[in-house]
């Protein structure tokens, strides 16, 4: 049979990728060719939805409230109405028109009522209460659904062509754009053809063409990502070396092909003997803690190369950038650690939009929490070879804790794979969304156990193209994470799907890491889950890194199935029935021996292995071997496990409500598309409604989800806290150290304080509790060093009560020299006494950020709320 896969979206056969009426054929194994073209400039719709930004932020209004106009030229030209700031343009929309190539749009923006209360307040308050000073004031933005405009809220202001202008003063804001640009339309290569010198890699041959030609444009895409100075490049449209990048390519096969350059690599990433997490949602470590797979990736380049100078930097590495985490991110009451999810870290592609930057630092993640456990298990790994039995201990008891709790907080039996993250405030909740990589680290690394790993693989929802990053996929959010697949993450799903033995999910994941790459010829970062295409996301790169090493993997960590071991290299090959036949990897070199190696035959048990004709026990080559040698393997042709693919359609949750409150009563607005509300307190569900408002019967937290009529749920809304006010108790900062004198608004009583290296960085309050219970405790901050989506100047202390260490502290950016913008910081919950109790706020060695130089924000007021 020629066809390897076939779906309704595409086929996969032995020499070629047909989708409709696109196809990549290989001619050679160092020939494609492909006549794909994006079809995202074809018949364009001229309906554009968009919203107006102050200072870059979605703060025009609600999520899911956005202008709506038909761009219909005349002459090449089209101009709004006049569109007040806040108030919803909503005009009939187009039906069986195009939009005009090269027309000229012109958005008019009325912003006079926000100046005026600059003028006359100070500040001027959105929709949903926030006050936007006069003196944060950056510009206007626009926001939107058609090329050249974009929905990146976080990297809006860095957008200056989408920045309306006031020319003449008058108020009204202008801007004019060229849409649908003949220049603009998205094409890739028609063919690719090696040129360069591969001969020092490991040579790979098959019966199968089409992944005979993608292996070697894998290779020569390798050697285009390494940089004069010895270290990687992460895309060809990424500069620079990035950890988590970095970290999963070497995982997936750069530490076998370029040990030296991966060593280079994840050393860049290391500061003060410690691993460097990279920009992330505000002001980076430790919102973002996934720096952490550093490490897996460390314990890698080991089990290739031995170096045992390698391993004990590593070590050293590892274990203090664990020990800063065990202060800072781990969790002592669920037993798992906090911060964004791992690779996700584009805050309203994958949270929903109340989240704000210490939110998300709270939430506790499946991939991020699988990234911990691995770190520490590695970590306990190389401490028994150092011989250092009592840390050996210890790391192995921390990744058993966050093993038990990842089973115990985010397995949902119901759906048979694991829930996205715990979210929320004072009480956490599940998000039941699944997320793709987590899901497939949970059973590569071995945090479920074999039943659930099954389950895991036969369960999780995969769609025509591939597996998303999450699914069912986030409303009114453009495709990157959201509604997109990585093939980097389809490739550990891949791996995954062969160590289940699962035959069908194996097929189905390797056809949607070779579609994408036959048809544009290249390894493209992403591309949109519901069309396949890659001119759909919001950023895209060719000659990704980590795309090209889960290609190449495929090769040597499924249909080869080397697993690398502290002390050997053993073969577990994974062949489906419909790739049986010869195929041959030559030139692999595995520490001091190069390997050629005769793979026959299909399934996944071994009938033969000999080394130099010789039988090996265990299919284990040891890491003494010197020299050249042949392996010869031959499977037992043992008809594997069909298994179970969740195929699913594309699916798009209803909107999250938004909750006003009224003394006890909550209300909403109608969700489109929800029959149903459900109505949680305390992380509960307390009652389902079909209204639009209820009334608490209870002191409490409350949240709202939305509920379709196919019973998927939205995310959970903002909670809103309903208590007696005798439960809340605030201080104001000013009142326990020096008033600052920067001329800073939006505080409440007599002014704030600052906290930073040089200034209150201890500071001490005597609280009176005048009831014993389970207080939260949260401060009212400023942080103005830098945005919400880049750069590391997050300020960071430890809490201790009464002397004990009881949390730590976030206060991360919210915007650049934006210091008026005041929110909460995370949550600490302490059980007090009735009396007097101690609190500290201090600034500790391992509060240290990735800047090393700016630890700094304004706090307004402590809060305590009584919640138990």
């Amino acid at each position: 049979m020629n066809n390897l896969y076939q779906s309704e979206a595409y086929t996969l056969s032995k020499d070629r990728v047909t989708q409709g009426a696109f196809e990549a054929i290989a001619l050679s194994p160092t020939t494609i060719h492909s006549n794909y073209q994006s079809p995202v400039n074809l018949d364009i719709s001229p309906d554009l939805s968009f919203k107006f930004s102050i200072n870059g932020k979605d703060n025009e209004m609600a999520s899911g409230k956005n202008h709506q106009i038909s761009i219909i030229a005349v002459d090449g030209k089209f101009e709004t109405p006049v569109i007040r700031f806040g108030q919803q343009l909503k005009e009939p929309l187009s039906k069986g028109v195009f939009l005009r190539p090269d027309t000229k749009f012109t958005i008019k923006l009325d912003l006079r009522e926000v100046l005026a209360d600059f003028a006359s307040k100070g500040f001027y308050t959105t929709y949903d209460g926030t006050k936007i000073y006069k003196a944060d004031f950056k510009g206007v933005f626009v926001a939107g659904s058609i090329s050249p405009l974009i929905w990146d809220f976080d990297n809006l202001s860095n957008h200056q062509e989408l920045e309306l202008k006031d020319t003449d003063g008058d108020g009204i804001y202008r801007i004019t754009l060229e849409m649908n640009q003949a220049q603009e339309k998205k094409t890739t290569a028609s063919s690719w053809k090696l040129s360069k010198d591969i001969s020092a890699f490991p040579q790979y041959k098959s019966t199968v063409p089409i992944m005979d030609a993608l292996y070697n444009l894998g290779l020569e895409e390798m050697e285009n990502a390494i940089e004069p100075d010895g270290t990687f490049r992460t895309g060809k449209e990424w500069a620079g070396v990035w950890t988590r990048d970095i970290s999963y390519s070497i995982i997936l096969s750069m530490a076998t092909l370029q040990p030296k350059v991966a060593q280079n690599s994840l050393l860049r990433k290391v500061k003060n003997n410690r691993v460097i997490q990279d920009t992330g949602t505000g002001g980076s470590w430790p919102v973002s803690s996934d720096r952490m797979i550093w490490a897996v990736a460390a314990w890698e380049v080991y089990k290739t190369t031995g170096d045992q100078a390698w391993l004990t930097k590593a070590y050293s590495i590892i274990r203090n950038t664990v020990e800063d985490d065990l202060k800072n991110v781990y969790d002592p009451q669920t037993g798992m650690v906090r911060g964004e999810s791992s690779f996700l870290d584009w805050r309203d592609q994958t949270y929903p939009k109340w989240m704000q930057s210490a939110d998300i630092y709270a939430s506790e993640n499946l991939g991020t929490n699988a990234v911990h456990y691995q770190a520490n298990k590695v970590l306990a790994q190389m401490a028994l070879l150092l011989k250092d039995k009592e840390r050996t201990e210890k790391y192995a008891g921390i990744a058993n804790q966050i093993k038990e709790g990842i089973n115990k907080y985010l397995w949902m039996p119901e759906k048979g794979y694991y829930g996205q993250y715990l979210y929320g405030r004072q009480f956490k909740i599940l998000s039941p969304r699944s997320e793709a990589l987590g899901a497939a680290l949970t059973v590569l690394f071995d945090i479920a156990d074999a039943v659930q790993q099954k389950s895991v693989i036969a369960n999780t929802p995969v769609t025509k193209f591939g597996i998303p990053c999450i699914y069912p996929q986030i409303p009114n959010i453009p495709p990157y994470h959201n509604n997109a697949v990585w093939p980097f993450v389809q490739a550990y799903w891949s791996l995954a799907a062969a160590k289940t033995g699962n035959a069908a999910a194996l097929m189905q994941s390797m056809s949607a890491i070779y579609r994408p790459a036959a048809l544009f010829l290249t390894n493209k970062e992403n591309f949109v889950s519901t069309s396949g295409d890659f001119a759909g996301t919001q950023i895209n790169s060719s000659n990704m890194l980590w795309s090209l090493a889960g290609n190449i993997s495929l090769v040597y960590s499924v249909l080869f199935g080397m697993d690398m071991q502290a002390n050997a290299l053993v073969f577990k090959p994974f062949i489906p029935e419909i790739l049986k036949g010869e195929r041959t990897l030559t030139n692999f070199k595995y520490r001091n021996a190069v390997l050629d190696i005769k793979l026959s035959g299909y399934g996944n048990q071994i009938k033969s292995i000999t080394l130099d004709g010789k039988p090996l026990p265990g299919a284990m080559v040891s890491a003494t071997l010197k020299g050249k040698h042949q392996i010869d393997i031959i499977l037992a042709d043992n008809k594997l496990e069909q298994g179970k693919v969740a195929t699913s359609a594309d699916y798009f949750s209803v909107a999250a409500p938004a909750l006003k409150k009224v003394n006890n009563q909550i209300s909403w607005e109608k969700v489109a598309g929800a029959e149903t509300y459900h109505i949680s307190c305390n992380g509960k569900e307390i009652a389902q409604t079909q209204d639009l408002s209820y009334t608490a019967k209870q002191s409490g937290e409350f949240q709202v989800i939305a509920v379709d009529k196919d019973k998927i749920t939205s995310f959970a809304s903002e909670p809103v806290l309903i208590t007696d006010v005798k439960e809340i108790q605030t201080i104001a900062m000013e009142t326990v150290a020096a008033k600052s004198p920067l001329p800073y608004q939006g505080y409440t009583t007599n002014g704030f304080i600052e906290i930073s290296k040089a200034k209150n960085n201890k500071i001490t309050l005597e609280i009176d509790i005048a009831e014993a219970g389970i207080y939260a405790i949260d401060f009212r901050y400023a942080n103005g060093n830098g945005p919400t989506n880049t750069e590391n100047k997050c300020a960071i202390r430890t809490f201790n009560v009464d002397g004990q260490f009881a949390g730590t502290f976030v206060f991360p950016q919210r915007g650049k020299e934006e210091w008026s913008d005041w929110g909460f910081s995370n949550i600490n919950t302490v059980k007090l006494t009735t009396g007097t109790h101690e609190f500290q706020l201090s600034l500790e060695d391992w509060n240290e950020n990735m800047n090393g130089e700016i630890n700094q924000a304004m706090l307004d007021y402590l809060r305590l709320i009584r919640i138990n």
